[in-house]
């Protein structure tokens, strides 16, 4: 039992740490935002469709759940274009520094989705969040479009996540997330359709960037998402959320290494990303200790 739970945390380091090299393979990957997302998306729901055939799941279900997934798809494309072209009009290291703030606006986003009241000390992590964000906006403002839409996105990846987070109780993960990708992909390509981009040129890619599309759709997205629900039935959701609050630590030191140059920022930068997950982090025990108090 002992060894499960020390593989499964393993596992975890191992599916954030991919989840921060997503970023550099969105700042590798040639093709622009909504191209790259059309590509991902349709790449990894083929990867899900060969899993679930595998697994011998079926694909059913219920016709209000259908239409719900339909706009969460819609959601997740947007989350992901929007997170993409953050990265092509800035760099990783802002995108991810501003990803930290995910789990403050879930706090806030909680109560809404689940009707409970809100807390005065995720205010006040919230408070000192935005201080870190202030700094860092204040010292790197030549990155604001891309702060803007790392803002707009990582919204998205909150109000997906809540949604899913109802979705999951009744239904197989791996089938939500295959409907979810094929609705983004149906999107997408009505969107391409009417705006005429479905042209020689974009089916045309380099040998570099197919290979990068397909490492993105297969270990970054149909393997991560598959190995973190299975991560998820050993570890507590306390124990996954503090370590999935590493992703833009990860993210912003890959990118440092790989990525060089561009990504090299002034020390006010990492002094407010630091703070940032910092206060992440601390809400996150926070919240573990004031729940313990009530047991």
């Amino acid at each position: 039992m002992q060894n499960d739970k020390l593989k499964s945390y393993i596992s975890l380091h191992l599916i954030v740490f991919i989840w921060g090299f997503t970023a550099i393979l969105g700042a590798l990957i040639t093709i622009n935002a909504e191209a790259l997302v059309w590509y991902r998306m349709l790449l990894a729901g083929v990867f899900l469709a060969s899993f679930i055939i595998y697994k011998k799941e079926s694909f059913r279900v219920p016709v209000k759940a259908f239409f719900k997934l339909i706009f969460v798809g819609l959601l997740i494309a947007l989350h992901w274009i929007f997170f993409f072209r953050a990265i092509h009009v800035s760099n990783v290291s802002i995108t991810l520094s501003i990803f930290s703030l995910g789990a403050f606006f879930a706090s806030l986003l909680e109560p809404i989705f689940f009707g409970r009241k809100v807390l005065w000390y995720e205010v006040f992590f919230g408070l000192i969040i935005i201080a870190g964000l202030a700094l860092i906006m204040q010292v790197e403002i030549k990155y604001l479009n891309g702060m803007y839409y790392a803002l707009a996105s990582i919204i998205l990846g909150v109000l997906f996540t809540l949604m899913n987070g109802k979705l999951i109780a009744d239904h197989e993960p791996s089938v939500i997330t295959f409907y979810e990708f094929g609705a983004g992909v149906l999107f997408i390509t009505i969107y391409f359709l009417f705006q005429g981009k479905f042209t020689a040129d974009f089916f045309t890619l380099s040998l570099n960037d197919w290979l990068l599309l397909l490492l993105l759709a297969s270990v970054c997205t149909a393997y991560a998402f598959t190995a973190s629900v299975k991560v998820m039935r050993k570890l507590t959701p306390y124990t996954v959320m503090l370590t999935t609050n590493l992703e833009p630590v990860y993210g912003i030191i890959l990118a440092y290494f790989i990525l060089g140059g561009k990504e090299k920022m002034s020390p006010e930068f990492y002094i407010g990303a630091v703070i940032i997950v910092i206060t992440v982090i601390l809400n996150g025990v926070f919240k573990h200790y004031k729940k313990d108090d009530k047991v």
